[in-house]
């Protein structure tokens, strides 16, 4: 059984309104939100941490519950785009008692990173966590000394 989540959890909101539109709020809010906890990262979206070293980019990504199947990552443009699609049925069948759920989350996430040697890139997903290693592109030094006549 998933954990329950608030079904309301803005107390401003829930004491602005009557009590008669309370309930419609509290059935929509029940009803709207899922028991997943995939759907208690906030606005469908997941937590990335980025670190700049000499070397490189390390960018991680929190995605618990989901498999390297429905993750795809891109580089286009300077940006790198991690792109999150999964998809879920739940059947439970017992007794006369038929339940059936289906459940599709899609996230992405957008970093702009520059200079990166695109053949070296190693991404691994361990543990709901995506560690992506990019190594930066080495830049020629273009610099040097300009005589005066």
């Amino acid at each position: 059984m998933f954990g329950l989540t608030p079904f309301n959890d803005n107390p401003i909101k829930r004491n602005t309104r009557n009590d008669f539109m309370n309930i419609y709020d509290m059935v929509d809010d029940f009803f709207n939100t899922s028991l997943s906890p995939i759907r208690n990262l906030r606005n469908d979206t997941f937590k990335v941490d980025v670190k700049e070293t000499q070397e490189g980019y390390l960018v991680e990504a929190e995605l618990p519950g989901i498999q390297k199947e429905d993750i795809k990552l891109d580089y286009d443009r300077e940006r790198l785009t991690i792109n999150v699609n999964h998809e879920e049925e739940i059947n439970e069948e017992k007794d006369n008692y038929i339940h059936r759920e289906r459940k599709r989350t899609a996230m992405q996430r957008c970093i702009y990173l520059k200079d990166i040697m695109p053949g070296n890139i190693n991404a691994q997903l361990k543990d709901g966590v995506l560690k992506i290693v990019i190594p930066k592109e080495e830049k020629p030094d273009n610099s040097f000394n300009i005589e005066i006549n």
